[in-house]
């Protein structure tokens, strides 16, 4: 597993150096500071490509390199940047020869690398799926299938006589599901259309049962996410059998925005369950996960979960015009507004905008300070009681004290 990280001439910062959690390491912070291309970074440390673009150098003339140490390894393993063929030169392919690589991207999209001599039969190292060829198939270059899409092998499973594939992707399904509820389970394959001969696989809700491709795009993201999960394993299993190599013992997860998409109720419980799904796919099976997030559900969701001895909350932040990305110190914040108004999101309230502003002027007014730093319209009691009564309503916990403070103050 990767144990630290270096960056120096490459990204948003002139280096970023960090110490990584065994298990969880999670990432959050403003958008564009540099995120999704952290895990772009990790991606590449681990596998050698890059998965759309390559990371540019810096502007400010270091010499770039991208730098990780590994478990039981006594040496920092380092990429440079080469500027006469501009392109990263990459050395130490075979750190990892006995794992397996997911990254869930925000687009909707999948990549798989593995060993190429034992993920697939077909020995391309990468399987980079998008959404369409996730659901429907994914060939190569010289027109083998490489994968034949969820929409085939969800079918094809379901009708096996051994189900014991299909059962584990249902299983996967109804972890995924964020309340007993709101379950989902397959149901049975359907013919649904005079065009398409195919038939598409359903799935039940509370309500009914529908046609997964009649699905919400969050729940696609769910369905896509167990569907990958499954078939990874799947085919890795299938293929070490054939070249007679025993299973990996190493899954590196890696999730753009986990919470994109979905609803409340699945924003807080998708990440854990997704982590319980990998642990269950084999015993004694390590999983190292880089998560990336901007949502205060997410991250109360692993308050009963996250062991400070083995994961790690990272934030991304903007001092002046330099951006940093250090460890902060996991502190339960009880529920969302706790979340909302700590550090890591540093919201004054976890209200509206105009709302916060006519609380700040209330709470100016209340001690007597200067009110020349608010708008005209919030300098004196009555506007201001007139703006809260507009945005504030009747069981807000502020009213008690406002209201309080301003009869003494007629008084």
């Amino acid at each position: 597993m990767l144990t630290e990280l270096h960056l120096q001439g490459v990204g948003p910062a002139p280096e970023f150096n960090l110490e990584l959690a065994n298990k969880l390491n999670i990432f959050t912070g403003d958008n564009g500071l540099g995120k999704t291309f952290l895990l772009d970074v990790v991606w590449y440390c681990l596998t050698g490509i890059w998965l759309d673009n390559p990371a540019l150098p810096g502007a400010n003339g270091q010499q770039p390199t991208i730098s990780c140490a590994v478990l039981n390894q006594n040496e920092i393993f380092q990429s440079n940047f080469d500027f006469s063929i501009q392109k990263w030169i990459y050395n130490y392919r075979e750190l990892f020869p006995k794992s397996l690589t997911i990254y869930v991207r925000v687009d909707g999209g999948f990549s798989v690398f593995g060993a190429s001599d034992i993920l697939s039969i077909h020995n391309p190292s990468i399987h980079k799926f998008s959404h369409y060829t996730l659901w429907n198939g994914l060939k190569n270059n010289q027109n083998q299938v490489l994968c034949n899409g969820l929409l085939q092998d969800w079918v094809q499973w379901q009708n096996q006589s051994n189900q014991e594939t299909f059962q584990l992707l249902s299983r996967v399904i109804r972890q995924l599901s964020p309340h007993p509820d709101e379950w989902m389970e397959p149901g049975e394959p359907a013919r649904i259309s005079i065009e398409d001969v195919r038939y598409i696989p359903t799935i039940k809700m509370p309500y009914g049962t529908i046609p997964i491709t009649h699905c919400s795009a969050g729940m696609k993201r769910i369905l896509g996410l167990a569907y990958l999960l499954v078939w990874t394993w799947y085919e890795h299993l299938e293929v070490s059998k054939l070249r007679r190599k025993k299973p990996v013992d190493q899954i590196f997860l890696l999730i753009d925005e986990v919470e994109a998409h979905l609803h409340p109720q699945w924003q807080r419980s998708i990440l854990p369950a997704v982590l319980d799904v990998a642990a269950a796919l084999k015993e004694k099976i390590n999983i190292q996960s880089f998560v990336t997030t901007h949502s205060p559900l997410v991250l109360a969701s692993l308050e009963p979960i996250f062991d400070p001895d083995q994961d790690k909350l990272f934030l991304f932040e903007l001092e002046g015009q330099e951006v940093t990305l250090n460890e902060f110190p996991w502190t339960k914040q009880g529920d969302t507004v706790g979340w909302l108004t700590s550090e890591i999101f540093g919201l004054k309230q976890a209200r509206s905008k105009k709302a916060e502003i006519a609380i700040e002027a209330a709470q100016t007014w209340m001690r007597n300070e200067d009110m020349n730093a608010f708008p005209e319209n919030l300098r004196t009691q009555a506007q201001i009681h007139q703006e809260l009564e507009k945005l504030l309503p009747g069981h807000d916990p502020f009213w008690p004290r406002w209201i309080i403070t301003s009869e003494k103050r007629r008084g």
